[in-house]
C-alpha cells in the first residue's frame, strides 16, 4: 500500500514538473523579440541622431515671404543649402538672405535633425523713384529707412508717391539715400501711416536742392497742372493746407500754373503771365 503511494507521489512530481517546464519556450521566444524590438529602436536612434544630419540635405521652411518666392531664395541660398544639418551654417544662410535688397531683417534657426526654418521681414516700401543700372533707368521702391530695392507683384497695388530731383546718378538697389532725405522719406511714412490717403492725390513730390545741403519741395497733384511749391516740412497739415489752397486759387483763376505756399504767405502765378505772382492775402 505505502509502495503505491510513493508511486503516485512520483507521478504527479513528474506531471508537476513537466507542466512547468511547458512555457520555457514561449518565455524565451518573448526575450528574443523584446531584444529584437530592442537593436531595432537602438539603430533607429542612432540613425535619427547620427545618420540624419550627418548625411541628408538639410529641409528649409521658408516663413514670412510675399514679395519673394521660395524659389527666388532658393538660388540666393543655393550655395550652403545643399549641406547637411551639421555643416549647416545659419549664419552664413543669414548673410546671404540680408544681401537681398528687398529683405529687411531675417531670422534662422536649425532645428534637429534635419529642418532650418528661415523666417523673412520683407521692406515695405512707402514711396518710388528712378534709378539708373546697367545703363537704363529703371523704377526703385524706397522704404521707411531711405533703402532702395526693387519694386515687386506684393506692393504694385499700394498708391506710392514718386520721388524726382534727387542729385544722385547712379543708385545701386540695397543703397541708403543720403542723410539729408531721411527726414523726407520720415515725413513720407508718417503720412502714409494715416486713415486718409493723401498722396492718391499726388502724382510726384519733386525735390529742389538748396546751398547747404537744404532742399524744397514742389508737389504736382495728381488732377491738376498746378505745381505747389512747399518747404521741406511735409505733413498732413502742410498737404491739408495745399487742397485748400487749390480750391480757393480755381475759384479766383482758372488757369494757374503754380502756387508758392512758402515762407508764410500764398502767391500764385496765372498761366499768362506766369513771371507776375498774384499774392493771396
Amino acid at each position: 500500500m505505502s509502495d503505491l503511494i510513493f508511486r503516485g507521489f512520483e507521478e504527479f512530481e513528474a506531471v508537476s514538473s513537466r507542466r512547468q517546464e511547458k512555457p520555457a519556450p514561449k518565455s524565451r521566444a518573448i526575450k528574443i523579440i523584446l531584444l529584437v524590438l530592442c537593436l531595432l529602436l537602438l539603430s533607429e536612434a542612432v540613425i535619427y541622431l547620427f545618420v540624419v544630419p550627418c548625411m541628408n540635405s538639410v529641409r528649409i521652411v521658408w516663413r514670412g515671404l510675399n514679395g519673394y518666392t521660395e524659389k527666388d531664395m532658393a538660388g540666393v541660398i543655393a550655395s550652403v543649402s545643399q549641406k547637411n544639418w551639421i555643416n549647416f551654417s545659419a549664419n552664413d544662410t543669414r548673410s546671404l538672405v540680408s544681401s537681398v535688397a528687398g529683405v529687411e531683417e531675417v531670422q534662422v534657426v536649425k532645428r534637429f535633425p534635419d529642418r532650418v526654418f528661415i523666417t523673412v521681414k520683407e521692406r515695405v516700401p512707402v514711396a518710388m523713384m528712378f534709378a539708373v543700372q546697367g545703363g537704363r533707368t529703371v523704377l526703385v521702391q524706397v522704404d521707411k529707412n531711405g533703402v532702395l530695392f526693387p519694386p515687386s507683384s506684393a506692393t504694385a497695388h499700394l498708391s506710392l508717391p514718386l520721388i524726382s530731383g534727387i542729385p544722385i546718378e547712379h543708385i545701386p538697389e540695397g543703397m541708403r539715400l543720403p542723410a539729408r532725405f531721411h527726414a523726407l522719406i520720415g515725413q513720407i511714412s508718417d503720412i502714409r501711416s494715416l486713415s486718409q490717403n493723401y498722396f492718391a492725390g499726388i502724382s510726384e513730390i519733386h525735390v529742389v536742392p538748396k546751398e547747404y545741403g537744404n532742399y524744397e519741395l514742389v508737389l504736382y497733384p495728381l488732377h491738376s497742372r498746378t505745381r505747389v511749391l512747399v518747404d521741406r516740412q511735409l505733413n498732413e497739415d502742410a498737404l491739408q493746407y495745399m487742397m485748400v489752397m487749390l480750391d480757393v486759387v480755381n475759384t479766383l483763376e482758372k488757369d494757374v500754373s503754380a502756387i508758392d505756399l512758402r515762407y508764410g504767405s500764398v502767391v500764385y502765378y496765372p498761366r499768362q503771365n506766369s513771371d507776375e505772382g498774384v499774392r493771396l492775402d
